[in-house]
Order: structure tokens, then C-alpha cells, then sequence
């Protein structure tokens, strides 16, 4: 028994119907799919593997450590060190959470860490290191935020590790938990250290 003229018509009418559907319905499974195997903190850079951006950036005013003044950031304390550099703020909710892993990842001497404090107030980042810690060996004020564009910087924290030849070894988007420390970021410091 063939379909009468009316039937083809109403079945291809439903199958337009349908078809905006389906594709809405395979693009959403698709996005699910991507979003529940993707790892956040791991968004692709185009610095991985090349010498890090020039940056010069003045010392966090009244800043010290070991009772000594904390030097501003350039790509000569990169030289020949491996080297962390964390972009942080007081204001930044995150940051509060990974300053105790950093301080204690500070009494490594095999790597160095910096910092890239992006558009605080001197005041409130001098009170954030003396709550938590001063990890850095070197500090930069990033007032304006330029210098972190020019790093790719998406939003703070982030942190940056850099092999003795100044390159970008690895980026970590989002706060330095205990977890990502154990199993992605010391494993990449000692990679780097290795060289």
C-alpha cells in the first residue's frame, strides 16, 4: 500500500520539523560531552615552548624578604634558574587558597618563585604576603595589567613555569591546589629541573 500524496507531504513536513531538532540535540550532546572530559585548568597556550614575553615591570612598593627588598620582575631573573611565576592579587578569591602552597613550595631552593601582582593596590598585596607568606623572590607590580595580556594571562591566578633557557615550559590556569601540585606542577618542575 503507497503513501497517498497527503501522507508524503505531512511526513516530509514532520521530517523538517524534526531535523532543527535533532541537530540542536547532537550539537548539545557534543558540548556536554567536551565539557565533562576537558580539564579547565589546562586551556591551550601559544607561549608553550617559547622564550617568555618581555616583561620589565617595577618591585611591589615596601616589599621584603628575609628583611631585604623584594626586586621588580624582568626576564634577567629568569637567567639560567628555573623558574615559577604566579600571577595574583589580594582581591582574587582563589589566591587566598594556593598562598600556603606556595609559601611552602618556596623553601625549595632548586627553583625560584616570582610574582606578577596584577592591579592591586601596593597597600592590600604587602598585607595578602604578610598574612600568608612572601614566596617570591622577585615581584612585579602589574598596575595597568598590560604585561599580563602580553603573557596571555585569562584571569588570576595563573602560573607560569619557565626553564633555565627562559622559555615557557607549562601553564596552570586557575589556583595551585594540592591536588594539580602532586600530580601535574611538581612533576613539571622536576621535567624542567632535568634539563
Amino acid at each position: 500500500m503507497n503513501p497517498t500524496p497527503e501522507q508524503s507531504t505531512r511526513g516530509k513536513r514532520n521530517l523538517l520539523v524534526m531535523l532543527p531538532l535533532v541537530a540542536f540535540l547532537a550539537l548539545a550532546g557534543l558540548f556536554l560531552y567536551r565539557l565533562g572530559t576537558g580539564d579547565p585548568s589546562r586551556l591551550p597556550s601559544a607561549l608553550i615552548g617559547r622564550q617568555a614575553p618581555a616583561i620589565d615591570l617595577p618591585a611591589l612598593e615596601g616589599l621584603t624578604r628575609d628583611g631585604k627588598p623584594v626586586p621588580g620582575l624582568s626576564n634577567a631573573t629568569f637567567a639560567g634558574k628555573v623558574t615559577l611565576v604566579n600571577v595574583w592579587a589580594s582581591w582574587c578569591v582563589p589566591c587566598h587558597d594556593e598562598a600556603p602552597l606556595l609559601d611552602r613550595m618556596a623553601k625549595d631552593t632548586r627553583f625560584q618563585i616570582a610574582g606578577i601582582n596584577y592591579k592591586d593596590a601596593p597597600d592590600n598585596a604587602r598585607r595578602f604576603l604578610n598574612r600568608y607568606g612572601n614566596p617570591f623572590s622577585a615581584a612585579g607590580a602589574d598596575s595597568n595589567g598590560r604585561a599580563s595580556i602580553d603573557w596571555g594571562v585569562y584571569g588570576v591566578p595563573e602560573t607560569f613555569l619557565i626553564g633555565r633557557d627562559g622559555a615557557i615550559a607549562y601553564k596552570l590556569v586557575g589556583p595551585i591546589t594540592a591536588e594539580n601540585l602532586a600530580k601535574v606542577l611538581m612533576p613539571e618542575i622536576e621535567k624542567a629541573l632535568a634539563r
